[in-house]
């Protein structure tokens, strides 16, 4: 196993979903060096899929993806709910906690992820939100680069919005190679481009997952699919420019069985494997 870079939690992971958990409890493969779940799924859950859980986070390294911070809601935090999750992630040792870059609340729950305006604004009230979480977690959390389709009152450019979020909160991004793919296809611009200008320090770690075509120049983030060569050469090109990070697959729905998920897996054990000399070399200038 790639060790490099590997922030203690390993270097491939695989999305751990309800689905999953009777054949991972039987076996984790090989390919599998850690697993990631929504907190929301599992924080309150008793009884046989608890043990189950604490079973699998007893012998295996995980971190959390949250799908309910709503980092960007003009409503307070809900400081309770972030406390619960620090005691999870003590309970369950759990490694790194990422969210999204957008928000799902307001005076109610949409169950959706919205966009941020691209405004200095924006910034002024999301990097203190994110700085409070912290504070409370007491870690530094990641912070993803969600997928979007609309834009509302932009002032700055995707880039120059999150880059400036990742520095002004002093956190991390979990990079999603496949949302710079689909935003590149529906909002027009480089991928690498957008790739490129992204801080290698802040990477936590990354995604990568399938997505659905509308249209021609509509696609639709869903997590539903094989992932595309495109987004492959993307993830490639990440490495080369990033050297080389944790990088975990999404499969939320249609998911396959295991031997075929780990075909995926194993690209990106090749991808990683490629780019692992020229990782050494940078971190040793």
């Amino acid at each position: 196993m790639i060790q490099t870079q590997s922030k203690d939690f390993g270097m491939v992971g695989l999305g751990l979903r309800r689905e999953m958990l009777d054949e991972l409890l039987e076996h984790v493969p090989n390919q599998v060096d850690f697993l990631e779940v929504a907190p929301e799924n599992w924080l309150k859950l008793g009884g046989r899929f608890k043990k189950q859980f604490k079973t699998l986070t007893d012998a295996n390294n995980f971190v959390c993806h949250g799908l309910s911070l709503s980092i960007g809601s003009p409503e307070p935090l809900d400081v309770e709910f972030i406390k619960s999750l620090k005691v999870f992630f003590e309970e369950h040792n759990i490694k790194i906690f990422s969210e999204h870059l957008s928000y799902c609340s307001g005076t109610g729950h949409m169950y959706d992820l919205m966009p941020i305006p691209f405004t200095q604004d924006a910034i002024a009230h999301v990097a203190p939100r994110i700085k409070q979480v912290q504070d409370i977690l007491e870690q530094q959390i990641a912070i993803e680069n969600v997928s979007y389709y609309g834009a509302p009152g932009q002032q700055l450019s995707e880039l120059e919005f999150t880059n400036t979020i990742l520095e002004q909160a002093d956190c991390k991004l979990l990079l999603d190679v496949n949302n710079i793919y689909v935003n590149s296809i529906n909002h027009g611009y480089n991928a690498q481009a957008f790739l490129t200008g992204l801080p290698s320090n802040r990477i936590a770690y990354g995604h990568v997952a399938g997505h659905y075509n509308e249209a021609d120049d509509l696609i639709v983030d869903t997590h539903g699919a094989d992932v595309i060569n495109p987004v492959w050469e993307l993830l490639d090109k990440a490495y080369e420019v990033h050297g080389v990070f944790p990088t975990l697959l999404e499969r939320d729905f249609n998911i396959p069985t295991m031997n075929v998920l780990t075909k995926e897996l194993d690209i990106i054990h090749g991808l990683q494997a490629k780019h692992f000399d020229s990782t050494v070399s940078k971190q040793r200038a």
